[in-house]
């Protein structure tokens, strides 16, 4: 009998704080508004980064090493060494390059085939050009330091200064969402607060009335707690919507740029666990923005 008192009272507060809402359509749809851009905008810059860190993991296997072995490594040693590193699982693809191929390919693009037929001897090694499984820093430093103490390498040649410039730019965007969520998300707590106290003095009389017919905290708060989560959940759905549509526009012109690079790039939006993810935390944040501003508040209004 308890727990179905309970339960009704739950019910009613739920239904009521609907109501209140429902009585002034204009101020309620305005704080929804408010709360639904608030949570808009780190979520659009929260599916960004994702689909960057996407579009860069396409392009993990562009990072290249190449590895130059000792002036005296015979042919049969290089194909051998080759052999051999094919099977590190850091490796994705391995190409040899024979001191024959390098000297054609100098003399074609460096414009100095005169020059070169003079020489007696070709003077370049063997080159293991390598592409490593993943472009992210860590793999690559452990796979050069692995290369540079091969017996027969020379030296490992790498440009790693893009990928250090593109991961460290990566963090401080992923960095600069989370705190600007943070700053947006005390927005929120602030629009919800302020809205349930003025929620309270509108209703001042009432809640006294109540009180003085023996209402506890409890029962005069649950109404004003509802209403917060309402808030929160109108306004998650609200943000849900704005950057649904907001990706629909931005589909189409990321296509046809993604077309002209020769990418099959598609603009990905939020999948269903990062839209439970910002219902859940518009709810929460609505549900304690709305405690906060109660528990501050509901103190003041007290029967004579």
């Amino acid at each position: 009998m308890r727990l179905k008192n309970y339960l009704l009272n739950h019910a009613y507060a739920l239904v009521y704080s609907l109501g209140q809402i429902s009585r002034t359509p204009l101020s309620s749809m305005m704080t929804v508004m408010v709360i639904g851009i608030t949570l808009a905008l780190p979520t659009v810059l929260y599916v960004a980064l994702q689909n960057t860190q996407q579009l860069t993991a396409g392009l993990d296997n562009v990072a290249q090493m190449s590895l130059f072995l000792k002036k005296d490594t015979r042919e049969e040693n290089a194909a051998d060494l080759a052999g051999q590193l094919r099977s590190n699982p850091d490796i994705a693809t391995l190409e040899v390059i024979t001191p024959e191929q390098a000297l054609e390919e100098f003399r074609h693009s460096s414009g100095f085939a005169d020059a070169l037929r003079a020489l007696e001897e070709n003077p370049l090694p063997f080159v293991l050009v390598i592409k490593p499984v993943t472009s992210h820093p860590d793999t690559v430093a452990r796979l050069q330091a692995t290369l540079q103490k091969l017996p027969e390498a020379d030296f490992v040649q790498l440009d790693m200064q893009w990928v250090q410039r593109l991961y460290a730019a990566l963090g401080i965007v992923q960095r600069g969402v989370m705190i600007l969520a943070g700053l947006l998300g005390l927005g929120v707590l602030l629009i919800v607060g302020n809205t349930i106290r003025l929620g309270i003095h509108s209703n001042r009389d009432e809640i006294t009335i109540t009180k003085l017919m023996g209402a506890t905290d409890a029962f005069v708060r649950r109404p004003f707690l509802y209403a917060g989560t309402w808030y929160g959940v109108l306004g998650g759905l609200l943000a849900w919507l704005l950057v649904s549509v907001a990706l629909a526009l931005l589909a189409e012109p990321v296509q046809h740029l993604s077309t002209l690079y020769g990418s099959r790039f598609a603009l990905g939006g939020l999948d269903v666990s990062g839209t439970l993810l910002l219902l859940l935390i518009a709810t929460l944040l609505g549900l304690l923005g709305s405690w906060l501003a109660v528990g501050r508040y509901l103190r003041a209004v007290e029967p004579v």
